[in-house]
């Protein structure tokens, strides 16, 4: 495993990295679907570029492509092959006339992403150990229970370094001797925030990496990293982010830009 850089992160240099695709299998073409009058991928791109000066959007499919250079944006080529938007993050890192320290993932379904969420991930990096980094959300007492138990709504636990012990769908840790509709007002549960931040060298080795049992068993690919032995820093965001999964999610997130 490679050792982290000493410099600091006045000095690292960030690269944004949208990987985006449009054969989901949920939602063909959710890239370049339209939310008030522009693409969701356009969207993503514009919120990431108020926190970082150099992005790019990494995709296997030239109407994606064309749709971002047709705004004015920064796109690269990657291979269809990748089981993953790590994978293709790094392809696109490769293909980058310039270094980065690091690399920040940016999923291509966030178009509400929010630029000081960005920086509380590149703020991860004043330590110089740090490797990855995330963000995680206090789930509070507005939230619900089925919202806590939703499976969609991957939970993590830290230990006293603000770095990740576990992620899961489950609900963890598990309240014993508690009623589960009294478990959110006992425990400050974290609801985790899929964006990431890789040590550029880190990030190499993490495509490097076989599948583990953890993965598998929860479709969860940050447990491949915990299991062979990174460390994921956890930074804390109050903002709720609306990812766009379905046709369905994209109706509800219209119906938000209507009512701001």
């Amino acid at each position: 495993m490679s050792t982290t850089s000493s410099k600091e992160p006045a000095s690292l240099r960030f690269v944004g990295i949208i990987p985006a695709r449009f054969a989901s299998t949920r939602f063909p073409g959710k890239p370049l679907v339209d939310i008030g009058g522009k693409t969701m991928i356009q969207r993503v791109y514009e919120q990431v570029s108020k926190a970082l000066e150099n992005v790019y959007v990494a995709t296997d499919d030239t109407r994606i492509f064309e749709a971002v250079i047709s705004f004015g944006g920064k796109a690269i080529m990657t291979s269809d092959k990748h089981k993953s938007g790590t994978d293709r993050c790094f392809e696109a890192f490769t293909k980058l006339d310039e270094w980065f320290d690091v690399v920040v993932n940016i999923q291509g379904d966030e178009p509400f992403i929010q630029p000081e969420q960005i920086a509380e991930l590149q703020n991860c990096f004043a330590e110089p150990n740090t490797q990855i980094a995330t963000l995680a959300k206090k789930v509070t007492a507005k939230d619900s229970i089925e919202f806590l138990t939703n499976p969609n709504n991957p939970k993590l636990v830290i230990n006293k370094l603000n770095e990740a012990m576990y992620f899961s769908r489950s609900v963890i840790p598990y309240r014993r001797g508690a009623e589960l509709e009294e478990w959110i007002s006992l425990h400050p549960y974290l609801k985790h925030v899929g964006i990431y931040a890789y040590r550029a060298d880190v990030l190499r080795e993490l495509t490097l990496l076989e599948q583990s049992p953890l993965e598998i068993a929860e479709s969860l690919e940050q447990l491949r990293w915990l299991e062979n032995g990174y460390r994921i820093k956890v930074g804390f965001t109050d903002v709720e982010t609306v990812g766009i999964d379905t046709p369905e999610d994209l109706e509800k997130v219209k119906d938000l830009l209507k009512d701001s």
